[in-house]
């Protein structure tokens, strides 16, 4: 049976320029390999070494993107490796097969939405109205299914944040601040529903996981082992379980060190 590795992307295993806590001298730091070019630009990276070890995984076992990214957000990173069969995009609300969402799937969870939370509407009003344009850079929509702001965070209200978390709570909707986005995403849209279909389909007898924020929570808990880095939403707030391993390392080489972690659990399957 194939061993299933379900990793969050964005600080995770992929980082921004300005995610990459790059603390060590100059002479010291590590080569880095651009993923993702959006608008002509160079926009995410991983080290080489992270590149390497993530086509040995693509190799020895079922490797599965997970992200809250939308599809076309998505489909611009390029990582190393064999092309993944699955994809996990929209924080579990598109399955994609080869790169296509699956039709079947997107159903289930559009009708689980409609019945157990409040209508994405109700929620974008909200924040429409709530917000201040002072800290609000951009109102977005993503893929018909969650909403999120792109904020000045040295501006930003944090206790506007703990209200619209505790609003959202009754609606059956969460609240995450990861960087310089804020996510109001409907509880049963989950990244670990989708991680386990794709176990079903391929037969995986191990799943493995990682991720740093909020959102990857449940990703985290449903898989057989986790891992997280040292920043991050989960850093912050402290959370573990014990399934769950703490890493050190912040930044870019702590997406270098799950990659080594993913792998030393598949060989040692």
């Amino acid at each position: 049976m194939p061993a299933l590795v379900a990793s969050d992307l964005d600080r995770t295993l992929i980082y921004s320029a300005a995610a990459l806590a790059l603390t060590m001298p100059d002479a010291r730091a590590p080569r880095l390999l651009c993923v993702e070019v959006h608008e002509s630009r160079p926009l995410s990276y991983m080290t080489e070494t992270a590149a390497r070890l993530l086509t040995d995984l693509g190799d020895a076992a079922v490797f599965v993107p997970t992200t809250t990214r939308t599809r076309k957000q998505y489909l611009r990173i390029n990582l190393p490796g064999p092309a993944p069969t699955y994809a996990i995009c929209a924080n579990g609300g598109h399955l994609l097969v080869d790169g296509v969402s699956d039709p079947d799937w997107h159903a289930q969870v559009t009708a689980r939405l409609a019945d157990q939370c409040a209508p994405l509407a109700e929620v974008q009003e909200h924040l429409l109205r709530t917000a201040d344009p002072v800290w609000v850079r951009k109102h977005r929509v993503a893929d018909d299914l969650f909403a999120y702001l792109v904020v000045e965070r040295e501006l930003l209200h944090e206790d506007w944040v703990k209200e619209l978390a505790a609003w959202a709570e009754n609606l059956g909707w969460t609240v995450s601040l990861q960087g310089r986005k804020i996510y109001a995403v409907p509880k049963p849209l989950t990244k670990s529903a989708a991680m386990r279909e794709v176990a079903r389909r391929t037969g995986a007898d191990l799943t493995l996981a990682a991720g740093d924020s909020l959102l990857d929570t449940d990703l985290l808990l449903a898989a057989d082992r986790g891992w997280r880095p040292g920043h991050g939403e989960l850093a912050d707030t402290g959370f573990t379980a014990p399934s769950i391993r703490v890493l050190p390392q912040r930044g870019v080489l702590a997406g270098e060190r799950i990659l080594r972690e993913f792998l030393e659990a598949v060989r040692g399957a």
